[in-house]
């Protein structure tokens, strides 16, 4: 079982390839292998051009066709997904999701471009004939800040919306059923207290 971890951002490092390592080190703790995809280090001209037969491409393609799921990652930029991703989902066959759980993320500056989630990009994953496309996650630039080391840190809300997310992806999209219990439980008659 794998995820296929796609970054439709056209600069690295980027606020939304934030929120995909964040749901691979999630997806580690449950076990769960994944592979990431950056479409900006696909060629340009091969993207551009629609060139499906470019061996980039097609390794590409065939990535995404062995994947059991996908987590979609996208800066949003007016009221869009990325020209980028764009490209590139334009270029997968129709049925190139068919059968696969999704899992949309989307970055944008304020919270105002929130729905293009919904109205942008869950309209073109439902073309592709993603089985079940869970609700996505959005992040505005102020919950995904950049430390003075250069590394992009989540704000405590976003991670924990993330966590759920991801584990809504091992349940519905993955079938591993619920995330093991941290501690086993403990009967109340075992329980002591001392002051």
């Amino acid at each position: 079982m794998s995820v296929l971890l796609l970054a439709g951002s056209p600069s690295s490092p980027s606020r939304s390839t934030a929120l995909l390592d964040a749901v691979a080190d999630r997806l580690a703790r449950r076990g769960v292998a994944t592979d990431a995809l950056a479409v900006r280090d696909l060629p340009a001209a091969a993207l551009l051009a629609a060139d499906t037969s470019h061996h980039s491409v097609q390794l590409a393609v065939d990535r995404i066709a062995k994947a059991q799921a996908i987590v979609v990652a996208t800066p949003v930029y007016k009221a869009a997904y990325s020209g980028l991703l764009k490209v590139f989902l334009d270029l997968l066959p129709q049925t190139a999701l068919r059968g696969k759980a999704v899992l949309p993320l989307a970055t944008g500056g304020s919270p105002h471009h929130m729905l293009a989630l919904d109205y942008a990009l869950r309209p073109v994953l439902n073309a592709l004939g993603a089985r079940h496309i869970l609700p996505g996650v959005y992040a505005s630039d102020a919950q995904v800040t950049l430390t003075p080391e250069g590394a992009y840190q989540l704000q405590v809300d976003l991670f924990d919306r993330l966590a759920e997310a991801v584990d809504t992806l091992a349940a519905e999209g993955l079938k591993l059923g619920p995330r093991p219990a941290a501690f086993e439980p403990v009967h109340f008659s075992q329980v002591r207290c001392s002051v």
